[in-house]
């Protein structure tokens, strides 16, 4: 039988970013940004950032949108 052992060496080679692409729309793309920070956060620390990001878009979906702010239209 083999055994799987979990290497915790810091000479692991660093992740990649996480590639996402910019919305244009500010508040979106600051959750984003959260979001890809996660990598970086201890794994316990991970469904606080979800749910957080998962709140901050509700607001963002919920908000009257200003008239001329649509970054689609550019």
């Amino acid at each position: 039988m083999d055994q799987v052992s979990e290497d915790t060496s810091s000479d692991q080679p660093a992740r990649p970013p996480m590639d996402y692409e910019p919305t244009g729309v500010e508040a979106v793309d600051r959750v984003l940004e959260d979001v890809a920070s996660v990598m970086d956060a201890p794994v316990g620390d991970h469904v606080a950032v979800f749910e957080r990001a998962h709140e901050q878009l509700r607001r963002a979906l919920d908000a009257q949108p200003v008239p001329g702010d649509d970054p689609q239209s550019s």
